[in-house]
């Protein structure tokens, strides 16, 4: 269920990847005064200097994280005039109102609903319904280059890990749970905003409750009746979001440093949102610089540690290299809100630097992109398949034309109610986004590490590149930068 008053969500629409652009904030009410307080980033000019815990305390605030790796605080306070107070110091470079990211709920009584009819194969397993892992891999023959890992009598040596910086994971689905190897919550007790009554605080509880990181797992690695890019890959599970689907920058930041010391080999991030350099709430003027800050060291110190990341480039169908279209897009969907933006708009964390950014092709055309994906030159990597809703719909947009089946088909959390486009009510579903698009890269990048431990995040990325099946206009292109990527072409370097 979605909490008002946090600010707002950017929604792409009813495909399932992230939304931005909320402020982090929470309201306390005693018997006779009610207080606002706000979460705010610090980024310091390099470490944490030995006094931050003072300074903080005395502008006004509370730490809520320290990010001692990328020189980074969460903190929250009732200040008005935290910001102003903290200012003094000479070794801070950047502090702002913390965003709250948030992923689109869905509407269950919508078409999105309604059970999927499909008749498993002779063998009981979804294989020929999965067309977009049987093109990746080219119907299999790719599992017997490289699985990511060798099955043995006592289970399966996985030879490359993959991080999933997402919802969590059904870690009980019989598809999943040869593969999982642990992971951590990084959800605050009662939620970030202390609104969600569920949430423990209990820092090994990845289970999903949305369906969104399970989905994303399985097109990395399901081996079972569905089949991921890498059936023998190990995967983590970094889990951001509370059950209310809402997640500050913080907490992503602190997974992809979490993901980087647990040796993971590629860390996917089915997420994104636009930062924006200079905006205006209700004619007070802010910025997100900290926010870009703390990502891109983020970013840095995991592909320091040899890790390569993969991102979605989200779902708002806009070019991303024209940034005049991004305000004006950004302005025209939120003024109503009392939002005005001015400065530029950078896409996190699919437009910063050391990240394979993925947008979304399709199941029939080789010329054109789903519907909702972003594109752009510079900032399109390569594509993977993420579906959509089929050629008739592409030429109608009449929602009772959709074809699901064009979709891509994956795992699903086996204990949560029918939400989406389910199969038979087992534990798979079909979505559609460039949430589904990011994690096919991701496993292409597990199995090259597989195949080759010492290469590094630049070789991989190159090697997907170089191999990618090149749709579009001929060479690199803004809808599918390299082209679409595919690992068997990967694994025999055609």
């Amino acid at each position: 269920m979605k909490k008002k008053k946090r600010g707002m969500a950017i929604v792409a629409s009813s495909v399932l990847a992230m939304s931005l652009l909320g402020f982090s904030t929470s309201v306390h009410t005693s018997a006779s005064t009610q207080t606002v307080s706000k979460n705010y980033l610090i980024a310091y000019s390099q470490s944490l200097p030995k006094n931050y815990l003072a300074e903080i305390k005395n502008a006004g605030g509370e730490v809520l994280r320290a990010m001692p790796e990328v020189g980074g605080l969460e903190v929250r306070s009732s200040n008005p005039n935290f910001l102003s107070q903290l200012k003094s110091s000479g070794t801070i470079v950047a502090a702002n109102n913390e965003r709250a990211y948030k992923l689109e709920d869905g509407n269950p009584e919508g078409a999105d609903g309604k059970r999927v009819d499909i008749t498993p194969d002779a063998d009981g397993t979804y294989w020929s319904s999965q067309w977009d892992i049987r093109y990746l891999t080219n119907e299999g023959k790719s599992f017997a280059i490289e699985s990511g890992g060798t099955k043995t009598a006592s289970g399966v040596t996985h030879k490359a890990v993959v991080g999933v910086i997402d919802s969590g994971i059904d870690t009980e689905h019989p598809d999943l749970k040869s593969n999982y190897l642990g992971g951590k919550n990084f959800v605050l007790e009662n939620g970030y905003f202390g609104d969600v009554d569920e949430e423990t605080g209990d820092p090994n509880n990845v289970t999903d409750t949305n369906g969104h990181g399970t989905h994303v797992a399985g097109s990395i690695a399901a081996n079972g009746l569905v089949k991921g890019v890498g059936p023998n890959l190990g995967i983590r599970a970094y889990r951001i979001f509370d059950r209310s689907g809402s997640a500050p920058t913080s907490p992503i930041v602190e997974a992809i440093i979490q993901a980087a010391n647990d040796g993971v080999d590629v860390i996917n991030m089915s997420i994104g949102g636009f930062d924006n350099l200079k905006y205006y709430f209700d004619g007070t003027r802010y910025n997100d610089i900290a926010d870009v800050l703390l990502w891109k060291r983020a970013i840095k110190y995991a592909v320091n540690k040899n890790v390569t990341v993969v991102a979605a480039a989200g779902n708002e169908s806009l070019n991303y290299a024209d940034k005049k279209s991004l305000t004006d897009y950004m302005n025209a969907t939120y003024s109503s809100s009392g939002f005005l933006f001015k400065g530029v708009a950078i896409e996190t964390p699919g437009g910063l630097p050391g990240v394979i950014t993925v947008s979304s092709s399709n199941k029939w055309s080789t010329d054109k992109l789903a519907f909702y994906s972003n594109y752009g030159n510079s900032f399109i990597d390569v594509a993977a398949p993420g579906g959509d809703n089929g050629p008739v719909y592409d030429r109608s947009r009449d929602l009772g034309q959709r074809d699901f089946t064009y979709r891509a088909l994956s795992t699903w959390p086996t204990k949560m109610g029918k939400y989406v486009t389910m199969v038979d009510n087992k534990g798979y579903a079909y979505l559609h986004g460039t949430s589904m698009a990011s994690p096919k890269v991701a496993g292409i990048a597990g199995v090259i590490k597989a195949a080759h431990p010492n290469y590094t995040p630049a070789q991989v990325k190159a090697l997907i590149e170089k191999t990618a099946i090149d749709y579009g206009k001929k060479g690199h292109d803004e809808l599918f930068g390299s082209g679409e990527a595919n690992a068997y072409n990967a694994l025999t370097g055609k």
